[in-house]
């Protein structure tokens, strides 16, 4: 039996472009939940619908008697369905593109479960009464899909050859530190999120058993390493006289960080102001793509032949 998902393929082939503007959206929708996620707790509108998936216990919309918080709530809720038609859509397109591409297609799949898991995550962190480490799951499990979408994105542009590198192996390796560095930077500033301001409700919220400022220090001494290393790579890059494109992005990247960390900076001593905090989680989205675009820059893979093509599998992130 033909699945509907055959039967488009049948009559509609993608182009390039199209393949690639699907890809974008999904990735564009990750980084706009993510902010819109953001708003939601620091305008303290985390329980503004007190139960999931209902918003309340009688309606699934918000209720007038709910106020600002219920609709701001409601409201993040509802860009789901926007993020889910853009996953849709890339798994439309990445389906249907000729010659067929299995892998971006798993890609493509592997957007839809990561939304509907973290969907159920969001439903538990409500049932939970916004309790900080399902909170910091939620938020990390987004980043998640962040880095499908871009990886998504990247590859809609690229074809399935194997990945040939295009710098040498101790650049490649270098990036993979500032991967590794910036993935637990991330992680650490959830627990500077879990255990200080803008709880995302003005109710008694649970917090992280440590002192945010303390957390805020360890923070901050991993985001001079992703600085440090941000740098390296800026100066490698033109030490090993990369592709103009690599060199772009290590410079995109410094930049970012660079911004990210002023911008840190500043919200600390101005006492954490709530459209502060949003401008840096908007960065922190922004900063995790340049370092998986950089990355995936540091390597090539070519168009196969149609007929000598094998089955392609999915990206399989290598540091060698």
């Amino acid at each position: 039996m033909q699945t509907p998902l055959a039967y488009i393929a049948q009559r509609w082939t993608p182009s390039p472009r199209t393949l690639r503007r699907a890809a974008l959206s999904a990735l564009v929708m990750s980084v706009v939940i993510i902010v819109t996620g953001g708003a939601v707790r620091l305008t303290g509108s985390g329980l503004g619908c007190d139960t999931w998936p209902k918003c309340t216990d009688d309606s699934l919309f918000a209720t007038p008697e709910q106020g600002l918080h219920g609709a701001i709530e409601f409201g993040n809720r509802m860009l789901t369905y926007v993020l889910s038609a853009a996953v849709g859509w890339t798994i439309v397109a990445a389906r249907c593109v000729a010659p067929r591409r299995r892998g971006l297609s798993r890609l493509a799949w592997s957007q839809f479960w990561i939304v509907m898991g973290n969907a159920v995550l969001g439903g538990i962190t409500v049932w939970a009464g916004l309790n900080p480490w399902t909170v910091a799951g939620h938020f990390l499990l987004a980043t998640g899909l962040l880095t499908v979408t871009t990886l998504t994105w990247v590859r809609a542009g690229e074809g399935d050859a194997a990945p040939r590198p295009r710098v040498p192996r101790p650049v490649r390796r270098l990036s993979w530190a500032i991967v590794g560095v910036s993935a637990l930077l991330i992680v650490l500033g959830t627990s500077v999120t879990g255990s200080g301001k803008h709880a995302g409700d003005s109710s008694d919220v649970p917090r992280m058993p440590w002192d945010w400022t303390a957390a805020a220090h360890v923070h901050a001494i991993a985001a001079w390493v992703v600085c440090g290393l941000a740098v390296a790579m800026w100066l490698a890059a033109r030490v090993v006289d990369a592709p103009d494109d690599v060199r772009a992005r290590a410079r995109d990247l410094l930049l970012v960080v660079a911004a990210q960390g002023v911008i840190g900076y500043v919200q600390y001593f101005t006492g954490v102001p709530e459209l502060l905090v949003g401008v840096h989680m908007l960065g922190s989205a922004v900063m995790w793509v340049a370092v998986v675009r950089l990355a995936l820059s540091l390597r090539e893979r070519q168009v196969v032949p149609a007929a000598s093509a094998p089955a392609p599998s999915g990206e399989v992130l290598s540091p060698a």
